[in-house]
């Protein structure tokens, strides 16, 4: 979907940033942060419509400090107040006057710890977003198994646990876990990106530190921080976090408008790009702008 290489190298927290730009270099900026063990493969599809649809729009995907072609931070805990700040030293910058930043679920945690920090977009969308403490969730015995998982492999040398991290029957499970589509072809390819990006993580002890910051925190803690306007798009289906909670998280960001994708879990950047870019399009275009926010949890269900 994306280029081989990427387009930018943006040098942040004393690491090279690997950065796919979609757009032209003078357009108005949208930043997308991706999620847990992800790379910027998972927002590609969504990166490229948008980009196709509005072609005058700067839209750029990084891979996170310790995913895909980024390398870890040396010497620091992979936590959310590290990618936080992460996130605010790189929006500072690529796009130190104005700019929009779009987060997928681990990516929406990471998005909040910017914003306490001090990170200030004119717009935010959050997609699938963390809003339920990980035991909570609709499927909570099997976040215990990966907890225990997780746990396990943080027992290992480096060797065995990323053998055991990147274990291609374990992750086609945490696939057909999250992929609700009936589509034959697309849950496919689905298993496909996830078989070849999922594990492209740099090092065992960072995906650690990660998956300990996914399910230690949630974009509930700190909603007073989304300030601009705020899309929120939700999976219906979605298992790490069930519906209630983002109708809550919605209540909470005052202002906020809530869609929601009736026949997609977690992995609506996958099973959704049509109707999640035309919702991101209608938010950046500022069409609703003019809702208050007891109006707007009308379109929930739509």
């Amino acid at each position: 979907m994306t280029n081989a290489q990427p387009t930018l190298t943006v040098q942040t927290l004393g690491v090279p940033t690997r950065v796919w730009q979609h757009g032209p270099d003078d357009g108005e900026t949208i930043i997308f942060v991706h999620g847990f063990r992800g790379d910027h493969h998972g927002l590609a599809g969504i990166a490229e419509e948008l980009s196709r649809q509005q072609p005058g729009v700067r839209i750029l995907v990084p891979d996170l400090p310790g995913f895909g072609q980024t390398p870890a931070v040396p010497g620091r805990t992979h936590d959310i107040a590290l990618y936080g700040e992460w996130l605010c030293a790189f929006a500072r910058e690529v796009a130190p006057e104005k700019f929009a930043i779009l987060g997928h679920s681990f990516g929406t945690l990471v998005v909040t710890a910017a914003l306490q920090a001090g990170l200030d977009p004119v717009r935010a969308i959050l997609i699938n977003p963390i809003s339920a403490p990980a035991l909570e969730g609709p499927q909570a015995v099997l976040t215990q198994l990966a907890i225990g998982y997780y746990r396990v492999a943080d027992w290992l040398p480096e060797t065995p646990a990323r053998a055991l991290l990147g274990n291609g029957l374990i992750v086609r499970g945490m696939t057909e876990v999250m992929a609700k589509t009936r589509d034959r072809e697309l849950r496919r390819w689905i298993q496909g990106q996830h078989a070849a990006y999922f594990s492209s993580f740099s090092d065992a002890k960072t995906l650690l530190d990660a998956f300990r910051a996914s399910v230690s925190h949630t974009v509930l803690e700190a909603t007073a921080v989304y300030t601009m306007p705020t899309l929120i798009i939700a999976g219906k289906r979605d298992d790490i976090t069930p519906l209630a909670k983002q109708l809550e998280l919605h209540r909470r960001i005052a202002g906020s408008t809530l869609r929601v994708i009736p026949d997609s879990g977690h992995l609506v950047h996958y099973e959704a790009v049509q109707d999640t870019v035309a919702y991101v399009i209608w938010h950046l275009t500022g069409q609703g702008d003019t809702f208050e926010h007891h109006d707007v949890t009308a379109h929930a269900g739509e």
